[in-house]
């Protein structure tokens, strides 16, 4: 199978008379793994990553881990590993050591000096464990190595977004909703930012883009309540309340005690002017998650209704 990968990458690379650096040469003609079975629970672990519930997370932490099981040596699982360990401790409150991360991350890079993914997890890592300065400079180097790393895009413009660089940060959800064509999650943030940034014609446009794909999700996959959750705020911000309730319904069915859920449905509730019962969810959430996230819900544009609450006061001080 990977002979046959190899085989079409060096007839699209000929085709299109790129010049490859020695790097790149090296990365094409370098399998990630010599086992299939790695392979087949890596990719598998990426796929429910990115779905983001707490559940989702630690099945994908048993794919990640079963593919280095299969083969010690694959650095892009221990990548997945490490992502899944910060998500769970930053999201979801588990009592994960940055260490831990840090040293599966170090694990990566020993084994792929030049593991883009493995950067990329270093630069989340780091932005979890709110050691801010040093995380951009992990991102870079991701970038500098695969500028196709849909993982170095997204955490990178996570972190734009908790800094406030709400143009940078869409600068990288753009391109990471190029680089992964059933990526639903980059075009509903961005429908966010580009509300923050006073550009509403072009979140509407990224609402309907998001969407369309968070349909086409929850078609294939009507057990994830995470296209649910976030085609909740776009319909929210489209105006189709109904619509938005219902949406948001199901992903309370399917996830009701999943801190991303939460999350999820305050921002709905705050985009239908439903203030109290956003205020409510968030004062149990802000209680579980991770500084980056703190930071996450003071920069969020869904929640520009609630900031006049008079409990929003006590949210700032759980926000810390």
């Amino acid at each position: 199978m990977f002979a046959v990968q190899d085989e079409i990458t060096r007839a699209i690379v000929d085709q299109l008379k790129v010049r490859l650096l020695p790097q790149e040469k090296t990365a094409i003609e370098q399998p990630p793994t010599s086992e299939v079975e790695a392979y087949t629970h890596y990719l598998r672990g990426r796929q429910i990553f990115h779905r983001g519930t707490q559940a989702s997370l630690a099945l994908a932490r048993q794919m990640f881990t079963r593919a280095v099981e299969i083969d010690p040596l694959y650095a892009r699982a221990y990548a997945g590993i490490a992502d899944c360990d910060s998500r769970l401790r930053s999201k979801h409150g588990n009592p994960i050591s940055t260490d831990l991360i840090l040293g599966t991350i170090d694990r990566a890079l020993a084994i792929a000096p030049d593991l883009a993914e493995a950067h990329a997890a270093r630069g989340y890592a780091l932005m979890v464990a709110d050691r801010r300065s040093e995380a951009p400079a992990a991102f870079e180097r991701a970038l500098a190595l695969d500028p196709n790393c849909h993982e170095a895009h997204y955490h990178f413009a996570d972190f734009c977004v908790t800094a406030g660089d709400f143009a940078r940060a869409a600068e990288h959800y753009v391109r990471a909703l190029e680089i992964k064509p059933d990526d639903y999650i980059s075009p509903i943030l961005l429908m966010g930012i580009f509300r923050s940034l006073g550009r509403p014609q072009e979140a509407e446009g990224y609402a309907r883009l998001g969407l369309k794909r968070a349909e086409e999700s929850l078609r294939l996959h009507p057990e994830d309540s995470k296209p649910a959750q976030l085609g909740a705020t776009a319909l929210a911000t489209l105006g189709e309340e109904d619509q938005a309730k219902e949406w948001l319904a199901r992903a309370l069915a399917i996830d009701p005690d999943d801190n991303g859920t939460r999350y999820n449905a305050a921002c709905v509730y705050a985009l239908l002017g439903e203030v109290d019962r956003a205020v409510d969810l968030l004062e149990t959430y802000l209680r579980q998650v991770g500084p980056d996230l703190k930071l996450w819900f003071k920069k969020d544009s869904d929640l520009d209704s609630i900031r006049s609450h008079p409990r929003y006061a006590k949210l700032l001080e759980l926000a810390g």
